[in-house]
C-alpha cells in the first residue's frame, strides 16, 4: 500500500510540474527516445553543445550527465535558442519532453528593451550572434527585417540574450560591437579587422583544459612500438615525431635553435597562408607531425572500418574541435569530460597534464586521446600568443610569440617553454636631422621555464633594451639557486664578451610572482562588415 501511495503521490506531482513548465515554455522536446536510459522523473545534468535554427524554431544538442553516471548525447527542440555551453538540470516527463527545472540566462527569454539605470548611454556591448529569422512583411512591398538574437558578452547582463532587428540579416556565429543609443536603440561599431581577443581568451581556456603534456604521448609511442603493436602507417609517423626533437646538446648552436623555434609548430598556419609551407619534409614541424599522426590513427581503429576519407576528415575535425573528450566508437555518443583549468594555472608557463592510458582502451585509442591533447596543448600556445598581442592601452605595440621545443635528453623528453615579446610605441618613427626615419626602439623580454634533471623546476625573465639585458633568474630547488648564483659572475662576463651591457643578474628560490588580475584588452570583429 505504501508503494502505491508514493507512486501516486510522485506520479501527480510530476503531472503538475509538466504542466506548470507548459505554462512557462520551459518544455524541451526529444528528437530521438531514450528508451531506458530515463524513466519519467529522472533528472540529468546537461550542457548546451550546439544550437542550430530550423525554420522558425531550434535544435539543441545536449549532453546528459545520468544520476547513475552515464553520459550520452541527444537532440531536441526548443521554442528558443539557448548559447552553447549553458548548463541545466532536465526532469523526464512522461511525454518525450524534457522539463528545465533549472532556470538559466538562456532560459528568461529574450531582452527587448535595455534598462539605461544598468546600461548607461554610450555603454560599448559586445555579443554574439545566436540566430537570425526574416520576418513577414507588416504590408505588401515594405522593406524586409530580420530579427536576430544575440547573446551578451560582457556589461551585468552577460550571458544574456538581446533580441535585436535589423534590415539586413546577421551572420550566426559573427561577433559584433554596439554602442548603446537608448533604451530599444544600438548603433554597431565599425572595429576593422582587429582580433577579437575575448573569443581567443575563451578558446585558450578550452583547449588549456584538454591539453596533456608531450612526455605522455612519447612514452606511450616507445612503449608501442617496443611491443610492435602499431600498424605501419602510424609507426612511420610516430618515428617521424620522435626524430623531428633536437637534444639539449644541440641547442648550442644557434642556428639548431632557430630551427627549433620554427619547427615548434605555431607558425604552421602563418607558413601555409604566405606558401612557405613544405610538407615533403622528412622532419616537419610539431604540429604538422601530430596532425599526421591523428590521421594515421583514425583509419586503424576499430569503428574506422567501413567509414570512407570524406567521414574520416569530418571526425579530424572533431578530434581538433574536441580533442581530449574525443573517441570515434562514441563519435555520436557521449565525450568524455575534460579537467577545468584550475584558478592557478596560468598561459605561461602552461602547467604540465600528465595523462595515463585508459583501462578501456587499446594502444591506438590512448594514442589518439594523448595525441589531440598535445596537439590541443600546442594550440594553447598559440592563442596565448595572440591574447599577448596588439595594441595597448598605454599606446604600445606588443608582439608576443610563445612555443614550446621538447628536448631530448638522456632518453627523456624535456619540454623548454618559451615566450618571446617585443615592445614599441605606436606611432611615427622619429627622424634625424636630415629627415631620415630612425628605427623604433624596442624592448624585448624573453621567458624560459623548463625542469631539467637533477636542477629542477626553473625559470628565466631577461630584458633587452638598447643593447643593454638584464635578467632574473629562478630556482625552486634552493641548491639550485645556490649554484646558479655562483656561476651569475661567469654569465656576466661571457654576455659582455657578445657586445651587451649587463644590468641586474639575480637569482631567487621560488617562482615568479605573476599578476593574474592583470587587465586583458578586449577588441572585437564585426564579421558582418
Amino acid at each position: 500500500m505504501t508503494s502505491e501511495i508514493s507512486s501516486v503521490t510522485a506520479t501527480a506531482a510530476l503531472a503538475q510540474a509538466q504542466r506548470s513548465a507548459a505554462n512557462t515554455g520551459e518544455l524541451l522536446k526529444l528528437l530521438q527516445p531514450l528508451e531506458t536510459l530515463m524513466q519519467p522523473g529522472d533528472t540529468a545534468k546537461a550542457e548546451v553543445l550546439a544550437v542550430k535554427q530550423v525554420l522558425q524554431d531550434f535544435q539543441l544538442l545536449l549532453a546528459l550527465t545520468l544520476s547513475n553516471g552515464k553520459s550520452l548525447t541527444v537532440q531536441v527542440g526548443a521554442g528558443q535558442p539557448l548559447a552553447q555551453g549553458t548548463q541545466l538540470l532536465v526532469q523526464k516527463l512522461f511525454s518525450e519532453q524534457l522539463m528545465i527545472t533549472t532556470p538559466t540566462a538562456g532560459d528568461r527569454g529574450s531582452l527587448t528593451e535595455l534598462d539605461t539605470a544598468q546600461l548607461p548611454l554610450g555603454t560599448l556591448l559586445q555579443g554574439k550572434v545566436l540566430t537570425s529569422i526574416a520576418l513577414p512583411p507588416q504590408v505588401p512591398g515594405a522593406v524586409a527585417q530580420y530579427r536576430n538574437t544575440v547573446v551578451l558578452l560582457n556589461s551585468a547582463l552577460a550571458g544574456q540574450s538581446l533580441s535585436v532587428d535589423s534590415p539586413a540579416p546577421l551572420r550566426l556565429g559573427s561577433l559584433l560591437s554596439a554602442q548603446v543609443q537608448g533604451p530599444q536603440q544600438l548603433r554597431f561599431v565599425q572595429v576593422g579587422n582587429q582580433l577579437d581577443q575575448l573569443e581567443v581568451s575563451q578558446q585558450r581556456s578550452t583547449q588549456q583544459a584538454r591539453q596533456v603534456a608531450l612526455p605522455s604521448l612519447l612514452a606511450l609511442v616507445q612503449n608501442a612500438q617496443a611491443n610492435s603493436s602499431l600498424p605501419t602507417g602510424v609507426q612511420q609517423s610516430a618515428q617521424a615525431l620522435l626524430a623531428s626533437l633536437p637534444s639539449v646538446a644541440q641547442m648550442a648552436d644557434p642556428k639548431v635553435v632557430a630551427q627549433a623555434i620554427q619547427n615548434s609548430g605555431i607558425f604552421l598556419e602563418s607558413s601555409l597562408l604566405t606558401g612557405q609551407h613544405r610538407p615533403e619534409l622528412a622532419a616537419p614541424d610539431l604540429k604538422t607531425a601530430l596532425l599526421r599522426l591523428v590521421a594515421q590513427i583514425l583509419p586503424n581503429l576499430p569503428d574506422a572500418s567501413e567509414i570512407n576519407p570524406a567521414t574520416l576528415a569530418t571526425l579530424l575535425q572533431a578530434v581538433l574541435r574536441n580533442p581530449q573528450a574525443y573517441r570515434l566508437r562514441n563519435a555520436f555518443g557521449a565525450a568524455s569530460p575534460v579537467a577545468a583549468p584550475s584558478e592557478a594555472d596560468g598561459d605561461f608557463p602552461l602547467p604540465p597534464r600528465h595523462s595515463e592510458p585508459g583501462d578501456d582502451e587499446d594502444d591506438l585509442q590512448s594514442l589518439l586521446r594523448l595525441a589531440s591533447g598535445v596537439l590541443a596543448r600546442v594550440q594553447s600556445h598559440q592563442l596565448s600568443s595572440l591574447e599577448h598581442s596588439g595594441p595597448q592601452p598605454d599606446g604600445k605595440l606588443l608582439n608576443t610569440w610563445q612555443l614550446e621545443i621538447p628536448l631530448r635528453h638522456f632518453g627523456e623528453v624535456v619540454p623548454l617553454q618559451v615566450r618571446l615579446q617585443s615592445e614599441e610605441r605606436d606611432e611615427p618613427p622619429a627622424r634625424d636631422p636630415d629627415g631620415n626615419p630612425l628605427p623604433k626602439q624596442k624592448v624585448w623580454r624573453l621567458e624560459l621555464a623548463f625542469d631539467l634533471a637533477p636542477l629542477g623546476p626553473l625559470q628565466v625573465q631577461a630584458q633587452l633594451q638598447e643593447e643593454q639585458l638584464s635578467s632574473h633568474l629562478w630556482a625552486e630547488n634552493p641548491t639550485t639557486a645556490a649554484l646558479v648564483q655562483s656561476q651569475l659572475g661567469y654569465l656576466r662576463e661571457r654576455l659582455g664578451a657578445a657586445g651587451l651591457t649587463v644590468g641586474e643578474l639575480d637569482c631567487q628560490v621560488g617562482k615568479p610572482v605573476r599578476d593574474s588580475r592583470a587587465p586583458l584588452t578586449q577588441r572585437w570583429v564585426d564579421e558582418t562588415a
